[in-house]
């Protein structure tokens, strides 16, 4: 949301809210976030060009707004893993576009998030290529690249769509990560 609201800037980005607050009462009725999701991405992303996205979430990844988005201590706690040989991998609900440029800034390992629909002219469609990548989905779609024995050294998570991630890992850390960016 960050992003699309730093896209759009503030008439747009309210303007789009409340276009969407059909969609949010249907989610009081089926609770499906990825619907509502997929419902915010044609808002406010359909018909981007893949290349326009990427340019997009890239500016905003150095935006002032976007390099506060990182965590210091988070960051200090990926370091961390990275020093003790960790594969460091992001598993988000968010499309995965939007994240990419931050796990490049960070040096991960893998991405796996959320995909998003492009049409036949490479445009986005405002739907979702993948199943949304929250709760269980995030440890089928590691499973499918990791294997099904797969047990995680670590995992950090700060939401309620991360609790099956962290059931995986011999250190779940739940919100820990505190410290903000002036």
């Amino acid at each position: 949301m960050a992003f699309l609201a730093w896209r759009s800037g503030p008439a747009r980005y309210g303007a789009g809210l409340i276009a969407l607050l059909p969609a949010t009462l249907l989610y009081m009725v089926h609770c499906d976030r990825g619907r509502l999701k997929a419902a915010a991405a044609r808002r406010f992303l359909a018909g981007m060009t893949r290349a326009e996205l990427i340019a997009a979430c890239d500016n905003f990844a150095n935006s002032r707004l976007g390099r506060r988005l990182i965590r210091p201590d988070a960051e200090q706690c990926w370091t961390s893993w990275r020093e003790r040989g960790a594969e460091l991998v992001i598993v988000t609900a968010s499309p995965e576009e939007v994240v990419a440029p931050f796990a490049r800034q960070l040096g991960a390992d893998r991405l796996i998030g959320t995909l998003l629909e492009f049409d036949a002219d490479d445009r986005v469609s405002g739907g979702f290529a993948s199943a949304n990548c929250r709760g269980p989905e995030k440890v089928a779609r590691l499973k499918a690249v990791y294997g099904e024995n797969l047990r995680l050294a670590a995992a950090y998570g700060d939401t309620s769509g991360d609790k099956e991630l962290l059931g995986l890992a011999d250190a779940p850390g739940y919100r820990v990560f505190t410290q903000r960016r002036g």
